[in-house]
């Protein structure tokens, strides 16, 4: 199932749908001003807390942490030894890895598992300035953690990008 996002992620405070395929409201985004560190809050239509995702404190280098229940679900970092700068790794709480490659900045990116598919993130499929989708490849799959998997990536890149970072952080090429 294709989920649909419009690009206002980025400014914390601001609140947004994410359409299913059909046009019906499926996840808000809620962005919590005023924190000491980035918070969200994905939800149901209903109002329900279904995944949080904070920017990690002290964290050696940049991370976020997705929790549901407030309890950790997963942590996602860029990968080091990558020849990819747009490379992330989410590591689950039992310890199960997601890979995360491709065009970030630009919306095109796929989210595998041991080499299998599971959503894949592009702009293709809209015109729409600053629309991008979803799509949710396996049926079995959580697609509100995958949803917060892409918009945790999509924001830790764009601060990457606006913090003038290098691929080490140091602020080199």
């Amino acid at each position: 199932m294709k989920y649909l996002v419009r690009d206002k992620m980025l400014t914390i405070g601001d609140d947004y749908w994410i359409e299913d395929e059909d046009g019906r409201h499926a996840f808000l985004v809620d962005g919590k001003a005023l924190r000491v560190r980035d918070t969200l809050e994905l939800k149901d239509p209903d109002g329900h807390i279904l995944i949080t995702l904070r920017e990690k404190l002290f964290s050696l280098r940049d991370a976020m942490t997705l929790e549901r229940d407030e309890r950790r679900l997963a942590v996602i970092r860029r990968k080091r030894l990558s020849l990819l700068r747009n490379h992330y790794l989410v590591t689950l709480a039992e310890g199960t890895e997601l890979d995360v490659s491709g065009r970030l900045l630009d919306r095109e990116f796929k989210i595998e598992y041991a080499g299998e598919l599971l959503a894949l993130v592009s702009r293709q499929w809209y015109r729409i300035r600053e629309t991008y989708a979803v799509d949710v490849i396996r049926e079995d799959a959580d697609a509100a953690l995958l949803i917060a998997v892409a918009v945790c990536v999509i924001r830790m890149a764009e601060k990457e990008r606006e913090g003038g970072a290098g691929p080490d952080g140091d602020g080199g090429p």
